[in-house]
């Protein structure tokens, strides 16, 4: 797996991310193809100005141009406090194989080295068993269940999770075990 910046090229990832009701069951439901370009152009500047970290996924398939999904660590105010969040989502047919947890273990990994990024939380949807399963296994503490506003401020139930700097992240079984 390869974890790559964002590109103006990552448009038809983003639609098959955001505009796909099964996508964003749990975000609010899926975008309109509206304003998507001018998203992808958004987080390309981000990124490039190194205010988020957006990442795209690329499996270990050899093609460079399959993507199977994203994870992203920014940093937001809410309610005048500002805090870091990350969040991921990987497309249907490359769930199941593990790309998720290892993608948001590099990132928690590369934002414990770089320093800036503080208490790390993730806000996945309650009924999101796989995702709230990444944050257990990777030592995510589980604050509780929250109403929040989610991408372009869509209302969602969350389970507010939360990683300190100072906390290890447990071992990565995969790689102990050699697969």
């Amino acid at each position: 797996m390869l974890l790559r910046n964002v590109r103006a090229d990552d448009l038809d990832a983003y639609v098959a991310m955001r505009c796909d009701p099964v996508m964003m069951a749990e975000l609010g439901g899926p975008f309109s193809l509206d304003g998507i370009e001018a998203k992808v152009q958004r987080d390309v500047a981000e990124t490039a100005a190194d205010m988020s970290w957006i990442l795209m996924i690329q499996p270990d398939d050899g093609d460079p141009s399959t993507i199977a999904g994203s994870v992203v660590l920014w940093s937001q105010e809410d309610e005048g406090e500002a805090h870091s969040e990350i969040g991921w989502m990987v497309l249907p047919e490359f769930q199941g194989q593990g790309l998720a947890k290892a993608a948001v273990r590099l990132v928690l990994e590369r934002g414990h080295e770089d320093g800036r990024w503080g208490p790390i939380h993730a806000f996945p949807g309650v009924t999101n068993g796989p995702s709230n399963g990444i944050c257990r296994s990777l030592g995510f503490t589980l604050l509780g269940e929250e109403h929040i506003l989610a991408m372009d401020d869509r209302p969602m139930t969350a389970n507010h999770w939360v990683l300190h700097p100072s906390d290890d992240l447990p071992p990565d079984r995969a790689q102990s075990t050699g697969r």
